[in-house]
């Protein structure tokens, strides 16, 4: 009962309407489940030092919308993160930046799903277009070089005899045209984007990167750590350990 009550009073922190709508939704087939949902999930993740919920909620937005498959569970934690003081426009950056990592169609899904909650919650929104000036290139390899003042050179080394144009893309979009952005800071960003690799699990070389770049813009193994701890929720334990395991070698050499 320790925690469940613990659980759901974190719960409560962050949507208790949601929380109560998914209990009521297992009761006739399977309450077990309602009640590992509030005593792991909440009870012994969420609760949880090390990150704010703000910074859980973001990681959480960012993983659902890269996993792309469970959209229901996606407008339930964006509206947790607009209640724990996630902002529209961080909201809004977090899921276009998934479009780096995951692809354009799962931004999309993740920005119709936040706009429905916004709808739901009556919420008004100015959209924000940002303009971009000078080179894109340039400017993203100014934002690159924020998280590794090499990795310019790494990607031109690695893709000039197959594929260099792929380093103009990665370069003048992921960083010139998104990372770029104002309304997310850096930090955040990154927290967004290793919960995103942590969930989908097929990049362990770019998490490895992230997570350096992470440590690089100020984050703490503390925070890291606890960030790829909360996808064991959403992801499960094998994408959860596959991350730690990632960040263990990132930190010995770090």
């Amino acid at each position: 009962m320790e925690r469940y009550n613990r659980g759901w009073e974190k719960l409560k922190e962050i949507d208790g309407e949601a929380g109560e709508a998914v209990v009521e939704s297992l009761e006739d087939i399977a309450p077990d489940l309602s009640k590992y949902v509030i005593e792991f999930s909440f009870g012994d993740i969420y609760c949880r030092t090390g990150t704010t919920l703000k910074e859980k909620e973001i990681a959480v937005v960012a993983g659902l919308t890269a996993m792309g498959n469970a959209t229901p569970q996606l407008k339930v934690h964006i509206n947790g993160a607009l209640n724990v003081g996630v902002s529209t426009e961080e909201l809004v950056e977090v899921i276009l930046q998934m479009s780096s990592y995951s692809g354009f169609p799962s931004a999309i899904n993740g920005i119709n799903a936040l706009k429905e909650v916004l709808q739901e919650k009556n919420i008004d929104f100015q959209p924000v277009t940002e303009k971009q000036e000078g080179d894109r290139f340039s400017q993203g390899a100014k934002w690159l070089g924020k998280l590794d003042d090499n990795q310019v050179n790494v990607l031109k080394e690695n893709f000039q005899d197959i594929a260099p144009d792929l380093t103009e893309f990665v370069v003048a979009f992921g960083y010139g045209d998104i990372y770029s952005r104002k309304n997310l800071d850096p930090k955040l960003r990154q927290i967004a984007t290793i919960a995103a690799l942590t969930c989908m699990g097929t990049a362990q070389p770019q998490l490895a990167f992230h997570i350096r770049a992470g440590l690089n813009v100020g984050l703490t193994r503390k925070e890291i750590i606890e960030t790829i701890i909360l996808m064991v929720v959403y992801a499960g334990f094998p994408a959860a350990i596959n991350g730690i395991n990632t960040a263990k070698e990132v930190f010995s050499t770090f």
